[in-house]
This record gives C-alpha cells, structure tokens and sequence, in this order.
C-alpha cells in the first residue's frame, strides 16, 4: 500500500483520517494474505479519499504565493518611493 505524504494526511480531516487508517490498515493486511486483486481496490478507495486534502495543500500554498508576491510587490513599491 502506497501512503500519501505527511503533508497531505496532516490536512485530513478527523474522519478522514480515521478512514484512511482503517483503509490502510485492511490494505496491509490483504497484501500479506498476497491479495493484490483486492489491496488494488482499496489502494484506489485511500487515492479517492486524499483528493480533498491535496486540493486543500494546493490552496494552502497557492495563498502563500499570493502573500508571497504581495509582500514583493509592497517591497518594491517602497524601493521606488525611497529612490524618489
């Protein structure tokens, strides 16, 4: 069973982190009764279940380059009021 990164289950909400564990914990133990066919199932059930977390890490970091290039533009705005 393939795990998502850490920065994406620290954005799961409480049941979905429930979820997940539960999913990966009956994962684990299909791919040790070398059930493949059906750790496949479930890899794809744990896939469905992150979407809503990466979606949430993209916004996350698409408001720090929001603030990023605010925060750019307010320093050069300030250079070109120093120079004048």
């Amino acid at each position: 069973m393939r795990h998502c990164s850490v920065q994406v289950r620290g954005l799961l909400t409480r049941e979905e982190l429930d979820r997940y564990n539960a999913l990966m914990q009956v994962g684990s133990y299909l791919e040790s009764q070398q059930q493949y066919d059906h750790a496949y199932v479930i890899q794809k059930e744990v896939d469905i279940l992150i979407l809503p977390a990466i979606e949430r890490l993209k916004e996350k970091s698409r408001a720090r380059d929001r603030a990023t290039a605010e925060f750019l533009e307010a320093m050069r705005e300030q250079e070109e009021d120093e120079d004048e």
